[in-house]
């Protein structure tokens, strides 16, 4: 089983448009989103939902008001001013890091679990999707990374899929990291802009780093072929190879009004240049 990971160093440059378009033309696979705090490959995949199940991440404070004494060591405890002046717990600001419960005396604090968001499996038009939302203002984005992973790969055992498709986070954080764990392929959606090239230098760091391989292709090539030019150039001197330019193209755009990948949606040389890259990226890793 073969894991392929869509990114970018920066968010708009086309990942998800990209990922979906790879979604349509895959066989036999499995497909994940793992952008867990902004999803939106569900837009255009449109999953049937078979199953929900709730995520749990760090656990919360919980204060037994019977039990309280008032003598505030919680609060002294407390590095991250997550309890008030009532000495009641403040969930949005909690780290978890459980000092309130360790030095209460009459152990009226007790850490529980707190869910913080969903993960969903789910059926599309083109295979099993594993797919999840963080609920907005926690931290676990990683963590809940690495289950929408373990899901995949365990419904791609079970159904016997020979390839995960991964559509991840822009940027280098924590969610990307955990994306990057276990793939053979990670493609970097890039575009010819100032940034991109800045952004696409960082995220090729990180996959340098995790020993990751990496692929780059270029996304609306054409709004800047000087920049074009000096991603390829960039690329050529780090030994990363390009295995395509997609030009700029409206039909993307009216393809997502259709709720449609733009392999669906028109042959278009936007359409042919998504092929060439997917028949690039399976002769790397597939074959």
């Amino acid at each position: 089983m073969k894991q392929i990971l869509v990114i970018s160093g920066k968010g708009g440059t086309g990942k998800t448009t990209i990922a979906a378009a790879f979604a349509s033309l895959a066989k036999n696979a499995v497909f994940a989103d793992c952008d867990v705090d902004a999803p939106d490959l569900h837009i255009i995949l449109q999953p049937k939902i078979l199953k929900e199940e709730p995520f749990f991440a760090l656990r919360t404070p919980r204060k037994d008001e019977s039990k309280c004494i008032r003598c505030g060591k919680c609060r002294e405890a407390c590095r991250f001013d997550a309890i008030d002046e009532n000495f009641n717990p403040i969930p949005v600001r909690c780290e978890g890091c459980a000092a309130c419960a360790f030095v209460c005396p009459e152990k009226a604090i007790e850490m529980v679990d707190r869910e913080a968001g969903k993960l969903y499996l789910s059926e599309t038009r083109f295979g099993p999707f594993v797919h999840a939302q963080l609920n907005i203002g926690e931290e676990a984005s990683g963590k809940l990374v690495t289950e929408v992973k373990k899901r995949a790969k365990q419904l791609a055992e079970k159904e016997g899929k020979e390839l995960i498709l991964i559509d991840g986070s822009p940027g280098i954080g924590c969610p990307v990291i955990a994306s990057l764990a276990g793939v053979d392929l990670a493609l970097i959606v890039t575009e010819p802009t100032v940034s991109g090239i800045h952004d696409l230098g960082r995220i090729l760091e990180v996959t340098k780093h995790f020993k990751v391989k990496a692929a780059v292709c270029i996304n609306k090539f054409d709004i800047n072929e000087k920049k074009t030019a000096d991603v390829e150039r960039f690329c050529m001197e780090n030994k990363i190879p390009v295995v395509g330019r997609i030009p700029y193209n409206s039909d993307v755009t009216k393809a997502m009004l259709e709720l449609e990948t733009v392999i669906e949606f028109s042959s278009s040389k936007v359409s042919g240049a998504v092929k060439e890259i997917w028949m690039g990226l399976n002769d790397m890793v597939l074959k």
